[in-house]
């Protein structure tokens, strides 16, 4: 990543000295995918980041219809980078999207959001900086298919490592499949990933994103984390992007693949992002304190506007139906509504390896890396700070095993959505929290529901499902 105080003439005169030969603006469109268009290098000059280059936002999903699809987007000289996997010499920039009548920023772009988060944050004199450290796993497959039609579905993923293969003639097969549920963390050869996550962070650190550690994860069949250092809201949200591409493309020049759906195999572990959150006041932490796990006062009514909006928040940070396959009881994934320290089935955990004031964070551990981080960061911090503001009591944290407690002892501790169709009527129902300093917007909100529904929820209530012929065909 480009450092922060990189200015128009600093990318000038890079482009100038390296060679460069194209230019790719890379920007984040509504559901959380990154687009890209391209330039020759000689159309990029000093004007073009305040005049920016227009495109068709007609073609961009959950944007502008087609009568009013002019859109410009203007380049951030901070996050310039070198793509590493183009062959021309190629400089990437993340844009802004405006409007081109007005010169605005656009309401709906995910960007814009996390800026006006950052802004709505330092408004409030509670803190000036969010910082913000996600983990994001993933699974590496060797072969991935799927497709549907009106009369077929089906999917099926292969790798290597699964455990499903352990009978299978490779010509030769040399066995060490990690076992179900047992990838955590077994050595080479047993792990068989190790050269290509080392891969994946050498290229991770050639474009200036800080590795804390590469390890294999839980599951069976290829899931992997990588863990970068935080950053302030936006920075942590454009780099966990240039982190998926990363991670995506030095697979794919191994003839490999990854994917950062949360739950693509079943009876196994899916696919987490826990984020790890603190806020700064002039260079101090205000997260350590002489409270519950070493929290401050601020810490615990944080997470008291997590808890009591995450039924709506899940809705921007499990966005997917997929989501709500990995959100179940027994595969780690924090079903149960509670905080405690240590405790990894709480959906809020403490961690304890530091009694540093300055390592003092809060994880929230609910979220999958299917979300659009700009709206998914931005909507934890209003979340937290709605709870600051309100002085929301978190209640009493939860040090048991929740896992192994009765269903008397857990009626009282409330429970995620079991279903993305939940957690969109949540917001519906509680949204006002994130209306303040029109960070998000009632268009925003409703454009949100609107196309989950149409494009996600509905086309999948009306698909025969493979194990519905299992268990009916012989009604």
């Amino acid at each position: 990543m480009g450092k922060t105080d990189i200015t128009v003439k600093d990318v000038l005169s890079f482009i100038k000295e390296n060679k460069i030969e194209f230019i790719d603006f890379k920007f984040m469109d509504f559901p959380g995918q990154w687009q890209h268009f391209t330039v020759p290098a000689s159309e990029l000059d000093e004007s073009s980041f305040e005049s920016g280059f227009g495109f068709d936002g007609s073609s961009i999903r959950g944007w502008k219809s087609i009568n009013e699809s002019d859109m410009l987007i203007i380049p951030d000289p901070t996050t310039m980078f070198v793509d590493p996997f183009i062959t021309a010499p190629t400089v990437s920039l993340i844009c802004d999207v405006y409007e081109p009548l007005t010169k605005e920023k656009y309401a709906r772009c995910p960007r814009n959001i996390a800026q006006k988060a950052e802004a709505y944050l330092k408004s409030t004199g509670i803190a000036d900086t969010s910082y913000f450290g996600p983990e994001a796993e993933f699974f590496v497959f060797d072969d991935v298919r799927f497709d549907s039609g009106p009369n077929f579905a089906f999917y099926h993923l292969d790798s290597i490592e699964g455990k499903w293969n352990s009978g299978k003639e490779e010509n030769p097969n040399l066995g060490y499949k990690p076992r179900y549920k047992e990838g955590y963390f077994p050595v080479p050869p047993t792990d068989k990933l190790m050269d290509l996550r080392n891969e994946m962070v050498q290229n991770l650190i050639k474009v200036g994103i800080e590795v804390e550690a590469q390890h294999h994860e839980v599951a069976s069949g290829g899931q992997c984390e990588i863990d970068m250092r935080f950053k302030p809201l936006l920075r942590a949200a454009d780099q966990l992007l240039m982190f998926k591409y990363i991670v995506k493309n030095t697979a794919r020049m191994h003839n490999k693949t990854v994917t950062y759906m949360p739950k693509p195999i079943f009876g196994d572990n899916g696919s987490g992002m826990h984020v790890h959150v603190s806020l700064w006041l002039k260079d101090k932490p205000l997260f350590a304190g002489g409270g519950y796990a070493g929290l401050s006062e601020t810490a615990l009514y944080f997470i008291g506007g997590l808890l009591k909006h995450a039924p709506s928040l899940l809705a921007f940070t499990n966005p997917t139906t997929n989501s709500y396959k990995r959100l179940v009881p027994g595969f780690e994934a924090p079903v149960n509504l509670a905080y405690s320290q240590r405790n990894r089935s709480a959906s809020i955990r403490i961690p304890m390896y530091s009694t540093s004031p300055k390592a003092k964070r809060i994880e929230f551990r609910c979220p999958d890396p299917s979300a659009n981080p700009y709206l998914a960061f931005s909507a934890i911090l209003m979340a937290g700070l709605d709870g600051i503001i309100n002085r929301i009591d978190p209640g009493e944290p939860l040090d048991k095993d929740i896992y192994d407690m009765s269903p008397e002892e857990l009626k009282g501790v409330p429970s995620t959505p079991e279903s993305l169709a939940a957690a969109l009527k949540a917001l519906a129902d509680d949204h006002e929290y994130l209306l303040k300093g029109d960070v998000f917007t009632e268009d925003v909100i409703n454009a949100w529901i609107n196309y989950k529904i149409e494009k996600e929820i509905k086309p999948m209530a009306l698909r025969p499902h493979p194990f519905e012929f299992e268990q009916y065909f012989d009604v």
